[in-house]
């Protein structure tokens, strides 16, 4: 077997033990360029030995995604196959894991009417509200791995021949996802172990708002009484312990809808379906976006904040240290799965309700009173760099140092 090949086996083996931790008896679900097929059919292979009952595989395609946002009738794009949604969300009833292997072409709609992008991307969310509310509560394991798609890799290393550009970054995806360790298994145990620290910390603070400023950026973000900050390893419902995305390097809580003020701006291009807003800033008032600008994909940007009233605020808040693996890697990937794991960052839409305590159990109206919220989008954006600086606010007033030059500070770097 070549190197390449047993690392490949490890990455499969890590996404079904450390990503969704396969059970026997379970169901997976495999979303999948048709490009990545050998690598499925490596995961099918090992989640069956595993003791899965079933794989189910959906294949994508983005020659024929392109045809279809670009030519297909305006009536096909506005109405989701029920058909559809409803075998995914007897699926998920039935408690299948879902394995989404993930390396979008970031230019794949660029020439595509951003009206036309956000109308498929308004009935899918619509018709997939229940699924997705499987995955964003926890109630199924579920995790997001990379594949070098050919079209992502001649982004990132344009230079390079297909081939070639493929290579390099499936060794950036391996060192990334620490498949190049003696024992990876064991590595992601250390790395979970060190995030549940961070996490821990911040849950005893529990502060009423995170100030930011930087160039560009000057921001506060109310937190709500009794939010979580979750990151790395995560349980389900059931009480399986499952790491959602890979890579991953943040901590992560809500914001309360009602409390986001100021000024925030972009510091890594956003890949919003195959179109790219870049170098964008947002204007907050008690929640909700008040003014926006973008030097390139404003259209795109316009669409996204028009989805619905959720995705004019905020559902997420993360912070991450600039001396993550991604960041040094010193590559600006193109895909929110790596870019969110080198900078802090936020995200437009909704909110997961597991970040406050009981968020699962409550109504839409005391989530609502909470702060939580609700959104067919949920969309992150990166916002950190070297020269951000966080304070934390405490009940009483005082502050806190969480941040300083885009690094952990204070009690935070223990």
């Amino acid at each position: 077997m070549s190197t390449f090949q047993k690392k490949l086996e490890q990455y499969a083996d890590v996404a079904l033990q450390k990503g969704i931790n396969i059970q026997e008896g379970q169901g997976i679900i495999i979303n999948a360029p048709i490009e990545a097929a050998d690598f499925v059919h490596i995961l099918s292979a090992k989640a069956y030995g595993r003791g899965a009952k079933d794989v189910h595989v959906q294949w994508g395609d983005n020659v024929l995604t392109y045809m279809k946002m670009k030519h297909a009738a305006d009536e096909v794009l506005e109405n989701f196959p029920r058909w559809r949604a409803e075998g995914l969300e007897e699926m998920a009833k039935d408690g299948y894991s879902v394995v989404n292997v993930y390396g979008p072409d970031p230019d794949l709609l660029k020439d595509v009417d951003s009206e036309r992008v956000a109308k498929a991307n308004k009935a899918s969310a619509e018709a997939l509200t229940t699924y997705r509310d499987y995955i964003m509560e926890d109630k199924i394991t579920w995790t997001i791995v990379a594949f070098p798609h050919p079209d992502w890799a001649k982004k990132l290393f344009p230079n390079e021949p297909v081939a070639s550009a493929q290579d390099k970054l499936w060794e950036q995806i391996f060192h990334i996802t620490r498949i190049d360790k003696e024992d990876p298994m064991k590595a992601w145990d250390e790395h979970n172990e060190n995030l549940r620290k961070a996490r821990e910390l911040l849950n005893d603070k529990q502060f009423k708002k995170l100030h930011y400023k930087a160039p560009g950026t000057e921001l506060t973000i109310e937190l709500p009484k009794n939010h979580i900050w979750a990151g790395g390893a995560a349980e389900s419902v059931k009480g399986v312990k499952f790491n959602p995305n890979m890579p991953t390097e943040e901590v992560f809580t809500m914001p309360h809808k009602y409390g986001v003020n100021g000024t925030v701006r972009s510091t890594m291009p956003f890949n919003y379906d195959g179109n790219l807003i870049e170098n964008f800033s947002l204007t907050f008032e008690e929640g909700k976006v008040v003014d926006y600008k973008a030097e390139s994909g404003e259209e795109s940007l316009k669409y996204l904040l028009e989805t619905d009233e959720g995705a004019k605020r905020l559902g997420e808040v993360a912070l991450v240290p600039v001396e993550s693996p991604i960041s040094e890697s010193g590559h600006v990937f193109y895909n929110t799965l790596f870019d969110e794991n080198a900078s802090c960052h936020i995200a437009l839409g909704k909110a997961y309700p597991t970040n406050v305590q009981k968020g699962s159990e409550m109504s839409a109206d005391e989530r609502d009173k909470n702060g939580v919220n609700d959104s067919l989008v949920h969309e992150d954006f990166m916002i950190g760099s070297a020269e951000l600086d966080i304070d934390g606010e405490r009940e009483d007033g005082t502050f806190e140092p969480v941040f300083r030059n885009g690094s952990w500070a204070g009690d935070f770097r223990k």
